[in-house]
């Protein structure tokens, strides 16, 4: 902020001169550099012998614009998937992070209970969960179990992501200083209490990227469940390519996967920014970065 009537001095003009001239060079390099990879990288793809079938194979304009509404019809059932599951994976993920952090004899069952499901299904690929859960319950034909693809594949991922997102509340449950847990026992909150109004709080506030960028990948998985036969955004393109003898569906499937995708990741960038947890909670998101 300058003063009222202040002039800067010859040095500082010429100062601020420069600085202005190496903002303005360091734009055209960024910008002449990128123009001349992406320049190289079309000449290489569109030089290569089997470009032009690649490109009647998988970027035909036709099928692609007669495909879209069938894949967005999919990706709205992809979307309702993730919506749902992630709810759930909240509550029962929170659920396991407190177990595992429960002290004394009494919890031991608890505590190794909540062990052991982390462990078992952070052990196992989400596809062979998705397998197992979706072929194996309606195997056992008892009542109640559901049968829908839908139902199935959303109950695999909640089994599957649960365990990595309670590893992440239990590395910010951890991370609360126990200085904090005596002053608030201290005060005269009981344990629950001091969990609920102190710990907590600041557990979620210090995890959010991490939750968000595991948001993201839930975002992603929820097309593997076109394996057990549900008609999501995957299948949908599966099956107009087997209609148009043409893999343009995948590609449409994908760009649609991403442009759902970047939002939410550019959310996480500008709140990891915002709260300078970049570097704070680098360890947080390892946690839950192990698939």
């Amino acid at each position: 902020m300058t003063r009222p009537g202040w002039t800067p001095s010859p040095v500082q003009v010429d100062r601020l001169a420069y600085r202005r001239r190496q903002s303005v060079r360091s734009t055209a390099v960024a910008v002449a550099s990128t123009a001349a990879v992406v320049a190289v990288a079309v000449l290489v793809l569109t030089s290569s012998p089997g470009w032009p079938r690649v490109r009647q194979s998988f970027l035909d304009p036709q099928v692609a614009l007669e495909s879209v509404p069938r894949v967005l019809e999919g990706l709205w059932l992809n979307v309702r998937i993730m919506v749902v599951a992630a709810v759930v994976i909240l509550v029962v993920a929170l659920a396991l992070a407190i177990a595992r952090t429960l002290r004394g004899p009494v919890f031991f069952p608890l505590r190794a209970a909540a062990t052991a499901y982390v462990d078992i299904f952070r052990g196992l690929p989400l596809i062979l969960v998705l397998l197992l859960v979706g072929f194996g319950l309606p195997g056992l034909r008892l009542q109640g179990i559901p049968t829908s693809a839908v139902v199935l594949g959303g109950l695999a991922l909640v089994l599957t992501y649960s365990a990595y997102v309670a590893e992440v509340f239990r590395a910010g449950i951890e991370s609360v200083h126990p200085s904090q847990v005596a002053a608030a026992r201290s005060l005269g909150l009981s344990r629950g209490q001091t969990m609920r109004t102190v710990v907590l709080p600041q557990a979620v506030r210090r995890v959010v990227p991490p939750l968000l960028n595991d948001l993201v990948s839930l975002q992603k998985d929820s097309g593997l469940i076109s394996i057990l036969g549900a008609i999501d955004a995957v299948r949908a393109a599966q099956i107009s390519t087997a209609q148009y003898a043409n893999f343009t569906p995948y590609v449409v499937a994908g760009v649609l996967f991403v442009l759902l995708t970047i939002p939410l990741t550019r959310l996480t960038d500008a709140l990891a920014r915002r709260g300078g947890w970049a570097g704070a909670t680098s360890g947080l998101a390892g946690a839950g970065e192990l698939r």
